[in-house]
């Protein structure tokens, strides 16, 4: 009886630790940027603002990308290159990230865009540095992107600097400015 009550507790005690765990902050999802090395500067969008802050304080923290974000992001990566959203057919699963910096009142996404297969275009554009992008948005601006599929390569540097605080909140390397395997 004692062994059954021992294999009870065992069995609910790695139960609570599995429930934990699939609790704990990883990555989210989506983001975007120029490509390193580019000289011109960042694509903006002139689409309206998807969201506001999410907080009144000065948080810093993950954001879920809906669909208003997912359209904003495609809209903006696809005036980067030229072409239109409907040339995508959405933001790669895995590599999408979004949060929002109180502390600079900015909107940060990274994000690498799916080609539709009948825009060869597009698919041209998700290559080399941009292989992935990331964004930035002031809390009532409009979304700037760049190219940073090449950032950290080859001797290649981040066109822009990503704050700190989204680093950490996306556990990306100190210092970089796209996903880990992008």
């Amino acid at each position: 009886m004692a062994s059954k009550r021992l294999l009870v507790l065992v069995i609910a005690v790695a139960g609570g630790s599995v429930a934990l765990a699939g609790c704990s902050s990883g990555p989210p999802s989506a983001s975007v940027t120029k490509p390193a090395g580019s000289t011109s500067a960042p694509s903006t969008a002139s689409s309206s603002p998807t969201t506001a802050p999410p907080t009144q304080n000065s948080a810093t923290e993950n954001l879920t990308v809906t669909a208003a974000v997912s359209a904003a992001l495609l809209q903006a990566g696809a005036a980067l290159n030229g072409l239109q959203a409907s040339d995508y057919t959405g933001l790669a699963p895995g590599v999408t990230y979004y949060a929002y910096d109180g502390t600079t009142a900015t909107y940060w996404a990274g994000a690498a865009l799916v080609p539709s297969s009948s825009s060869m275009r597009a698919q041209v554009s998700v290559q080399d540095d941009g292989a992935y992008l990331l964004f930035s948005r002031p809390a009532n601006g409009a979304w700037q992107v760049w190219d940073v599929g090449l950032a950290g390569t080859e001797g290649a540097v981040c066109p822009v600097a990503v704050p700190s605080a989204i680093l950490a909140l996306w556990h990306w390397a100190p210092g970089t400015c796209r996903a880990p395997n992008s």
